[in-house]
């Protein structure tokens, strides 16, 4: 494979250049941080964060949210409140950024890496069911990894790119066996499985609002769930659990997560927009797929018919065979032409950092990492700077 030029992701891009995905402000976001500062709620506690909070929780479908500073904390807690124990495992896309199986780790569990299934590049349900019922043993209401003998106790599917996972097989195991179901839907706020939004399906969910998502708070992050109390010990470990109203009495150890209202501010002014974003995003996505359907060795990621997609990250597999060239020289060739591009991410089993922890068989997502580039994507992006991507990638291409 070959290797990528010099750099650095998030740098300023030169002038003229064509980001990857950068955020758009075009909404109510001055006049809302104007009120914070003038009425001179800047900190974790104003009307935004309450606001936020319900109004994501709305829009997902949920009883109650929970913002917190990042969509990883939002991870962390998810994973405290569902139950999961030190030494317990969690059943994890491999295909995914690190976060959650860092989050995973700072609860002092183990993930259990299951591999990605070839046609949506989501967690393959199949061979998530397949660790489960002939990996693993059923005795007296636990499950336990016949290899490890550790407690399996949850399963975390990440709806990746923007695209729900295929999660009806998913709930059918996990009901089965007293699994609880974590959600990471940080890239796919707005998607739908069969008519159900991401964030609603499983026991409890988290949402990231990083700059590159389709809404940003700046940096935050979201739990949603239907579950009472979970809500209630969420917000009280992300507030650093304390326990009196006035005297600074903790029972517990908690978290500094709090969201700013600040940031919040911003978050309500981007969530007012965010179908309009979504429907951009889907335009944009649609422009690429006909513009590469008769490529040689171009495969753009489809979209199930279980799905609603947002299309967060437009990403493409190159067949370095058919194509002429793989992955990594047309990003070169991308970057080369200031337009940024980037590959999925190293699948988590192969980390370094998670050395140790169990995998079933990943190959699926060692060769999506091998022939994946993520294309610019903005909601902003113009019809000019798309067709520059496009000419970009077909000049020295081959049709079918």
């Amino acid at each position: 494979m070959s290797r990528m030029v010099s750099f650095e992701p998030g740098a300023p891009m030169e002038e003229g250049g064509i980001p990857l995905c950068v955020p758009e402000i075009r909404g109510k976001e001055w006049e809302y941080i104007k009120h914070c500062l003038d009425t001179n709620f800047v900190s974790s506690v104003g009307p935004f964060v309450d606001r936020f909070e319900r109004d994501t929780a709305n829009y997902v479908g949920t009883k109650f949210g929970v913002a917190t500073s990042t969509g990883t904390a939002a991870l962390h807690i998810a994973l405290l409140v569902a139950g999961v124990q030190p030494d317990q495992e969690v059943l994890v896309s491999t295909l995914t950024f690190i976060a959650p199986v860092n989050a995973i780790r700072y609860a002092g569990a183990m993930p259990v890496f299951i591999d990605a299934e070839p046609a949506y590049w989501q967690m393959d349900p199949q061979k998530m069911r397949d660790f489960v019922e002939k990996g693993c043993s059923w005795k007296n209401g636990e499950l336990h990894n016949r290899h490890t003998h550790r407690r399996v106790r949850a399963i975390m599917p990440v709806h990746i790119l923007g695209h729900p996972v295929d999660m009806d097989p998913i709930l059918v195991i996990a009901r089965k066996y007293n699994l609880v179901v974590i959600e990471d839907a940080t890239e796919s706020l707005g998607a739908n499985y069969k008519g159900t939004m991401t964030g609603h399906i499983g026991d409890i969910a988290c949402f990231s609002f990083n700059g590159n998502k389709i809404i940003t708070t700046g940096g935050g992050g979201m739990i949603v769930t239907d579950n009472e109390s979970w809500a209630r010990k969420a917000k009280y470990l992300t507030t650093q659990a304390k326990d009196d109203p006035f005297e600074f009495e903790h029972d517990e150890i908690g978290y500094n997560y709090r969201l700013t209202n600040l940031q919040a501010a911003l978050g309500c002014a981007q969530l007012e927009q965010l179908d309009d974003y979504i429907a951009a995003k889907r335009r944009i996505a649609g422009v690429y797929t006909d513009a590469f359907k008769n490529m040689t060795g171009l495969n753009p990621m489809q979209e199930a018919d279980f799905a609603f997609s947002i299309h967060w990250l437009y990403t493409i597999l190159v067949d370095p065979a058919r194509f002429g060239m793989d992955s990594r020289a047309l990003m070169n060739r991308l970057l080369l032409r200031n337009i940024q591009a980037r590959p999925l991410w190293q699948p988590a089993h192969l980390s370094k950092a998670h050395r140790g922890a169990y995998a079933t068989d990943c190959s699926v997502a060692e060769r999506l990492n091998r022939e994946a580039v993520s294309l610019p994507c903005s909601v902003g992006l113009s019809t000019t700077e798309q067709g520059r991507v496009i000419n970009c990638i077909v000049e020295n291409g081959k049709s079918v």
